[in-house]
């Protein structure tokens, strides 16, 4: 390491992280599918309080008044966030306090009764995941899950809202794009269109679960990745349908966030920051109320900063722990949980 990254690193983090605006919360640890590419499938995170995986609500209040910078927080985490039966009371209890709040769901518990609540809480934007236009693709995908009963839920939140007269929530698709539903993309931008849509977010699978950090539970999915990673497709092929998305999106005023599909070059004198700014923009919490570098970390038992409490955020936000992790992330020899990650490779 060159004399000129080492100050770099301990000049910027000798100074207290200012606390967050961004705040990433799991309400619920466990989902009701089986996708093919989450790691949800091999969770094993200890300790557990209680059967219920889910985040306890006076908790959920305590965490959220202990972050005096929150502006946005996002609901979401490794499980679908509307199994918990007091989601939209969560949402409410944010937007009470001038929070905006954002979520993303797979669609599949969506009811009427939901569907209200999402617009009379003020929930702001609900990213749904559709992950294909043919039934076949998409049920491939997403295991449990049915087709047609997930857009019958969206036309069910799109006839809502247009009938409660409200803007709100603004629709995001996100798609995880694979070899597997590369021809489909243009589809889902057709079909983003039809339903209101403003954006839709195309992400790439996000870790290859191949580094020591996540043990031996998540190799089945190393394999998987490698299969279905854009890294291992045709750039024609990725480029005819990027193509074909990008003119349909521009012809219907929708924003539509691509990936790519290599690297990107990085200079070697400053890798932290100028690849990921995690932990010192953004903070993440599992249900159980662990502190954790970021989304995807996963699982608390993977790694994570100590447990809040919901009076102890300054402690943890500033503690060693925090303070080593992006000390390292500022180095040329990141943590083994970020190396093969897709953001901190410029691939998501």
């Amino acid at each position: 390491m060159s004399l000129v990254q080492d100050d770099y690193a301990t000049t910027e983090n000798a100074a207290r992280v200012p606390g967050p605006s961004y705040v990433q919360i799991e309400p619920v640890g466990q989902c009701n599918l089986r996708c093919t590419m989450c790691p949800i499938n091999y969770r094993d995170d200890v300790p557990l309080h209680g059967s219920q995986r889910m985040m306890d609500f006076d908790l959920f209040c305590q965490i959220v008044d202990d972050f005096t910078n929150l502006k946005t927080l996002h609901l979401q985490g490794l499980g679908e966030p509307l199994l918990h039966p007091r989601f939209f009371d969560m949402v409410a209890y944010a937007v009470n306090k001038g929070i905006r709040v954002t979520t993303n769901t797979n669609l599949t518990v969506l009811n009427q009764a939901r569907a209200e609540r999402a617009v009379t809480t003020g929930l702001d934007t609900l990213h749904f995941s559709i992950d294909g236009t043919q039934r076949e693709t998409y049920e491939a995908i997403r295991v449990n899950a049915h087709f047609d009963k997930v857009i019958a839920n969206l036309e069910t939140l799109v006839e809502t809202r247009k009938r409660m007269n409200s803007v709100t929530p603004h629709l995001h698709l996100v798609m995880v794009i694979m070899r597997q539903n590369l021809a489909e993309l243009p589809d889902l931008v057709r079909l983003a269109r039809k339903f209101g849509a403003v954006e839709v977010f195309a992400q790439q699978l996000s870790h290859d679960f191949g580094d020591p950090a996540y043990h031996k539970r998540f190799q089945p999915l190393n394999d998987y990745v490698k299969e279905q990673s854009l890294l291992y497709e045709d750039p024609q092929r990725i480029e005819k349908y990027f193509g074909e998305a990008r003119a349909l999106a521009k012809e219907y005023g929708i924003t539509l966030r691509l990936p790519r599909s290599r690297p990107r070059p990085h200079p070697v004198d400053r890798p932290g920051r100028e690849r990921c700014d995690w932990p010192w923009t953004g903070a993440y919490v599992s249900f159980q109320g662990y502190a954790m570098p970021c989304c995807i970390a996963s699982t608390p038992d993977t790694i994570n900063f100590g447990l809040f409490n919901g009076r102890n955020f300054g402690e943890i936000w500033n503690g060693e722990s925090y303070k080593s992790f992006r000390n390292q992330l500022s180095s040329s020899n990141p943590p083994e949980i970020c190396k093969s990650c897709s953001i901190y490779k410029g691939m998501f």
